[in-house]
């Protein structure tokens, strides 16, 4: 058996994936707020021995367009709050981790900090947190700011407030609770610490209200490909989600981040890189292509060019035949931006019609997508795990429930007959699952460091 095994997360919206999952014979969109269904697909996951259940989130509804506003296409941001969710899938799951995701933009650090370790103690150390900045500018409108902050102010706040949140969550030194009832004495005072932290976007003076989690702090997730994304990732991270449609690509990526984790003390596998992933699997190729299919051939024109709009910058091809060759833009119609100009390259490469395109990019928004049998799935999965270019795969099924238990039901079993994947959960906490070191807490640190010097 390999030493070395694939990681997996589930990424596993209530309404499904792809943008007309939703609307599959199976799907049960009607159920997308009901926590008995919540609690069959964690439990799915779970019997699938995944290391966690990511969900993603926003902080404002997404509706795009009227078409897709009267047409539905979705996950438009209508859900439950993540960590309320998961503080209740952890009541009734044993092993499953939960990573949950929070914006630095919109939140505060200390009431963030409270509720990632409250789930971390409710969930015995299954807690993660998926850093977000929040690119969707409509949340302005909701919390009363001016405008939107950009890029590079989202990403400097960002970096300070993971530094705010750990010193918050180590405010407490592991073992500062004695409880000692003959005494009289509940803590430690001197393991007691007060961040004081006066920077420029945050001022917190007093300790966290709850006691150090767990796992020390819950496992640091994030999500992005641009440079600050890969810079704030090398520095605080320990797992990231990424995107990729090949494994040249991967491997850039892979590399790249890997390479910038020394400067800040950090070795290569105290962060994990997942890839999205989407499979449609099934017992025989054509029967995987027909699930395919089946889903594309739900989507609707209006839906479909809204979401080649999301994704492209604005770019309207409405006006075009759907079924005519991908067309030659004129100049006004370019913004020149990376995601745009990522469609058109599909498109070129592919040779597609614009319904192609937005059928191709619908299972995933842009992550890689897999047809066919386990065999034929697993043999791709293996060579980017083998070759730099993944630690593991965020998976995100294509429909709810059907698509999940195909993966749970053909993909595991041969990813475990080659050796690649568990055959039962080992730890307990998630640190455990991903492999990765429990931190210790930075004032104990700097004590000792005082102390030997």
């Amino acid at each position: 058996m390999s030493k070395r095994q694939i990681k997996l997360g589930a990424f596993i919206p209530t309404t499904s994936q792809h943008v007309a999952g939703w609307r599959h014979p199976e799907s049960r969109p009607q159920d997308h707020l009901s926590l008995d269904y919540v609690i069959e697909l964690a439990k799915s996951a779970e019997r699938g021995l995944f290391d966690a259940y990511f969900l993603a989130d926003g902080l404002s509804v997404r509706w795009g367009s009227a078409a897709e506003a009267a047409l539905g296409a979705g996950d438009k941001g209508v859900g439950f709050e993540p960590v309320t969710l998961f503080a209740a899938l952890s009541a009734i799951t044993k092993h499953i981790g939960f990573i949950a995701t929070a914006s630095t933009t919109y939140e505060d650090p200390y009431l963030l900090a409270r509720k990632f370790a409250s789930l971390d103690h409710i969930s015995q150390g299954r807690a993660a947190w998926n850093v977000v900045t929040t690119a969707a500018s409509e949340t302005e409108r909701n919390f009363g700011l001016q405008q939107h902050p950009k890029a590079e102010e989202r990403y400097a706040r960002a970096d300070e407030f993971i530094e705010v949140t750990q010193k918050l969550w180590d405010s407490w030194e592991d073992d500062a609770f004695i409880y000692d009832k003959q005494a009289g004495q509940f803590f430690e005072p001197e393991k007691l610490h007060e961040p004081n932290h006066h920077g420029k976007y945050f001022k917190v003076e007093g300790a966290l209200n709850v006691s150090r989690p767990p796992q020390g702090y819950p496992v640091i997730v994030q999500a992005g490909q641009s440079e600050d994304g890969r810079e704030l990732a090398a520095k605080y991270a320990e797992v990231i989600f990424t995107a990729q449609q090949n494994l040249a690509d991967a491997q850039e990526f892979y590399r790249d981040v890997k390479s910038r984790l020394l400067k800040y003390g950090r070795q290569a596998d105290d962060l994990k890189i997942m890839p999205g992933v989407s499979i449609f699997v099934a017992k025989t190729e054509q029967e995987a292509q027909e699930k395919y299919a089946l889903l594309n051939s739900l989507i609707r024109p209006e839906v479909g060019l809204s979401l080649l709009s999301g994704l492209s910058g604005g770019i309207d091809l409405s006006k075009y035949d759907l079924d005519a060759p991908f067309p030659q833009l004129k100049d006004a119609e370019i913004n020149f931006s990376s995601r745009q100009q990522m469609m058109i390259d599909i498109a070129r490469k592919h040779q597609f019609s614009i319904r192609e395109l937005y059928q191709y990019i619908a299972s995933a928004r842009g992550h890689w997508t897999l047809i066919g049998t386990p065999e034929q799935v697993v043999d791709q999965l293996q060579e980017w795990f083998e070759n730099e270019a993944a630690d593991g795969f965020n998976v995100l099924p294509p429909t709810t429930p059907a698509g999940l238990d195909d993966f749970v039901d053909l993909i595991v079993p041969e990813l475990q007959r080659r050796g690649l994947y568990r055959t039962q959960y080992e730890g307990h906490s998630l640190r455990e699952h991903l492999g990765l070191k429990r931190p210790e807490n930075q004032y104990v640190l700097q004590r000792q460091h005082s102390a030997a010097s």
